[in-house]
Parts: structure tokens; sequence; C-alpha cells
């Protein structure tokens, strides 16, 4: 972002996780609570990007290895006589990714659990740096009235 910036940046999704990038704004004055905050939502960022991009990549590569093994069950070959990808029908996926979602439930259960916390810690510093940001304009504004 350019040095003028005073907002967050978000870049376009990364290619393994398929989340948005944020870069956050840091300004000049950041108190040592609004530092916690930024702190705390990069971290949050950071956890959400190695998950998706673990679980994606478990995802395809599990995806392409269940087609493989079906196909060769057909005695199919992964690419017909045009040279185009060969390919399951709609059923034959619903297989996969049900048991896909089965065999992850734990890890699905596990991520929502810390997403929660790290969301509810988020929003609790939120409030905090909100009540503060308030207090400081009131004594601000009563110190400009006097």
């Amino acid at each position: 972002p350019p040095a003028h910036s005073h907002s967050d940046w978000i870049g376009p999704p990364d290619k393994h996780s398929n989340l948005r990038p944020i870069i956050f704004y840091v300004p000049p004055e950041e108190s040592p609570l609004e530092r916690q905050l930024r702190e705390a939502r990069q971290e949050a960022q950071a956890c959400n990007q190695r998950f998706w991009a673990r679980h994606n990549r478990a995802f395809h590569q599990e995806k392409e290895e269940f087609i493989y093994s079906r196909l060769k069950a057909k005695g199919l070959e992964m690419r017909d006589e045009t040279g185009q990808k060969a390919t399951l029908n709609a059923e034959e996926m619903a297989d996969f990714y049900k048991d896909f979602l089965s065999k992850n439930f734990r890890k699905h259960m596990q991520y929502n659990r810390d997403w929660y916390k790290r969301n509810f810690t988020i929003t609790l510093l939120m409030g905090q740096v909100a009540l503060a940001r308030a207090l400081r304009w009131l004594r601000w504004k009563k110190k400009n009235v006097e």
C-alpha cells in the first residue's frame, strides 16, 4: 500500500487457501491496546491461511487419488482418447465429498472452536479499543472546551 494510506489493504485470493490476504494499517501513534488488536487479527489471519492451505491441498490430492482409483477400477485412463481429463459423475463424486468431510470432521470442529475463540478475543479487544478511543475523544473535547 502507498505510504499515505490510512486503511487496511486486501489482496487477491491466495492460490492455496483461497483467502484474501490483508495488509493491516499501522497508525503512527498506535496504542498498546490497538497494537494488541492488530496482532490478534494478524494471528487469526495467519492461522486461517495455514488451515485452509493445508485443507485445500489435502482435498485436491485426495480427490485426484479418488478419481484415479475409480477410473482405474473401471479400466479407464485419466485422459480420454481426445486428451480431455476424464471425470466421474456427480453421484460418484458425492461419495468422495461425503467421505472426505467425515474423515476431516474432527479437524473442522477443532478449527471452528479455535476460530470462535479468536474472534471472541478480537471482538473484546475491538470493544476495548472503541471505549478507549471514545474516552480519549471525550477528554480531548473537555480539555478544548475549558
